[in-house]
């Protein structure tokens, strides 16, 4: 049975690219079939990140519409089998179905793909909603300092129709959360929701980004074992918090 899985967070510059990348690589290589779909309508960069610079010609608006079907629009990565990217388009057409539209879409998806990851736009706005609308279930990312975990809040206010919603802690650096003697539980009671995984702040993720290369051909620790954590928990593992040091 397939799972769409919206990865979003209360404003920009937390990661959801990057965990939508990793995550999507990570479900991959342990053998599942993942789309990964941008949401970010006039701001899309999950190409860039899963290393696919402009590989998909053709975005989910040409398949909702009728102009494409969903196999000829999808982009299959070139070294990471399994993995799928349907991008966004630059802007929606006037005879945009909206929400209706998207769901026939990930409805369609359902039939192929294990997995479909929805990198969401920041924010609460239209992209927001059309990402969230035919969702299972919610990954909410955020780092943890005080404005991000407030925006994740307001996120999860907006997801009460989901059953589940998880937090990912992103970009956490150890050092910081001593001298600010916080904690993650500090940042799970204040996101409200339970915590699904860690990801360490790791230069590898905008190095790997650089070189078009997906991170888990660039590294084996760090950012990389963090998502290859998530995922197994996603398919219903035990798998212990990573330690972060």
């Amino acid at each position: 049975m397939s799972s769409v899985i919206v990865i979003t967070s209360g404003k920009g510059g937390t990661g959801k690219s990057s965990l939508t990348a990793g995550l999507g690589t990570a479900l991959a290589l342990q053998g599942h079939q993942v789309l990964c779909i941008d949401g970010d309508v006039g701001l899309r960069n999950l190409d860039i990140t899963l290393g696919m610079t402009d590989a998909a010609l053709m975005d989910f608006s040409d398949v909702i519409s009728g102009r494409c079907p969903l196999d000829r629009a999808v982009a299959p990565h070139p070294s990471v089998s399994g993995v799928y990217l349907l991008t966004a388009p630059i802007t929606l057409p006037d005879d945009f179905p909206g929400e209706t539209g998207f769901r026939d879409l990930l409805e369609q998806a359902r039939q192929v793909y294990d997995y479909i990851l929805i990198d969401s736009p920041a924010g609460l706005g239209v992209g927001f909603r059309l990402a969230v609308c035919g969702a299972d279930r919610a990954i909410v990312v955020a780092m943890n300092e005080p404005s991000s975990l407030r925006d994740a809040q307001r996120v999860v206010i907006q997801l009460a129709d989901l059953a589940t919603v998880h937090l990912v802690v992103n970009r956490v650096r150890p050092r910081l959360l001593r001298r600010q003697k916080a904690t993650i539980d500090d940042a799970m009671d204040a996101a409200g929701l339970p915590l699904l995984g860690l990801v360490p702040e790791d230069a590898k993720v905008v190095l790997a980004a650089a070189n078009g290369q997906p991170l888990a051909k660039f590294a084996n620790r760090g950012a990389v074992k963090a998502y290859e954590n998530i995922a197994r928990r996603l398919t219903g593992e035990q798998v212990p918090l990573m330690r972060i040091h």
